[in-house]
């Protein structure tokens, strides 16, 4: 019982609940789940394979941010991508969240489909404005006239001795903020196929990812690996299939999850765990 101490003691007391009957029969749900494997990819090259294979198939996509281009990021999440597509494409900006997410912006409501990354998420507070009541905004306050197809992304969260201001989770932040779709990614299939979505999609998107997550690399199938590939925004995926209770998170905390699915199973618990999306505001068009 040691081993559940923590975040894992209300689970255990949920398998207390189904050894005694309390939640047999829950009816199952239908989710997108996870194809056979065909090779490993990080995190990080999963991230670097959606904005190339996005970059390509459309010449309105760019990304912009610091030291992305020819120092490849701060993660390296761009690398390679500076050489190939130029200054045109990749945009190193200067240490203003504030300027260059207000240009971003405005290329989005010109037409251009931009990528705009933050070093770390603690740094899109100096751009909030521009993010909440430009961004968010605009595509329903147009009447859905003025579509403002952006993507948000960069680091979120706690990370390993980054310090107080490079460690704060913003999905509650954004998640309530109406005008955004906001996704946060666990393995390498999610964060490749919600890059994809979100820079496809006319609305706002927030993508959170996590840096303790870019160098873990994940089993992928042939069809993730194709540039057809795409993880619809809006719908939960299932990780681990389960029949007594389900189990919902997003980003690092999923592993944690199919860990503690793992401990309860000793007890006899069969759990589901979901990987499911933060925030799903529609804008009208």
């Amino acid at each position: 019982m040691a081993a559940a101490a923590g975040p894992l003691r209300g689970l255990v007391r949920c398998s207390q609940l189904v050894a005694a009957g309390r939640f047999g029969g829950l009816p199952r749900r239908r989710f997108h789940g996870s194809a056979a494997a065909a090779a490993q990819v990080t995190v990080r090259d999963a991230l670097n394979q959606a904005l190339d294979e996005e970059l390509e198939r459309d010449e309105k996509v760019f990304l912009l941010g610091e030291e992305v281009a020819q120092y490849d990021g701060a993660y390296k999440i761009s690398r390679g991508l500076w050489k190939k597509y130029g200054d045109k494409r990749i945009i190193d900006t200067p240490i203003s969240e504030m300027g260059f997410t207000g240009i971003a912006v405005g290329a989005a409501m010109a037409g251009l489909r931009p990528v705009c990354e933050f070093m770390t998420f603690n740094f899109s507070m100096q751009a909030i404005d521009q993010i909440i009541n430009s961004a968010a905004k605009t595509y329903y306050m147009s009447s859905g006239l003025v579509p403002v197809p952006i993507v948000f992304r960069g680091p979120n969260g706690a990370s390993a001795g980054v310090a107080a201001q490079h460690s704060q989770c913003f999905a509650s932040w954004y998640g309530h903020c109406p005008g955004l779709k906001v996704v946060s990614p666990w393995n390498s299939e999610d964060a490749k196929g919600l890059l994809k979505a979100a820079i496809r999609d006319n609305n706002p998107v927030v993508m959170l990812e996590n840096e303790l997550m870019y160098g873990v690399p994940f089993e992928l199938s042939e069809e993730v690996l194709s540039k057809d590939f795409v993880v619809p925004i809006g719908k939960a995926k299932v990780e681990k299939q389960g029949t007594h209770i389900t189990i919902v998170s997003h980003s690092r905390p999923v592993g944690h999850c199919l860990e503690a699915a793992a401990v309860l199973a000793k007890d006899g618990v069969d759990c589901e765990v979901c990987v499911f999306v933060l925030s799903f505001h529609e804008n009208p068009h």
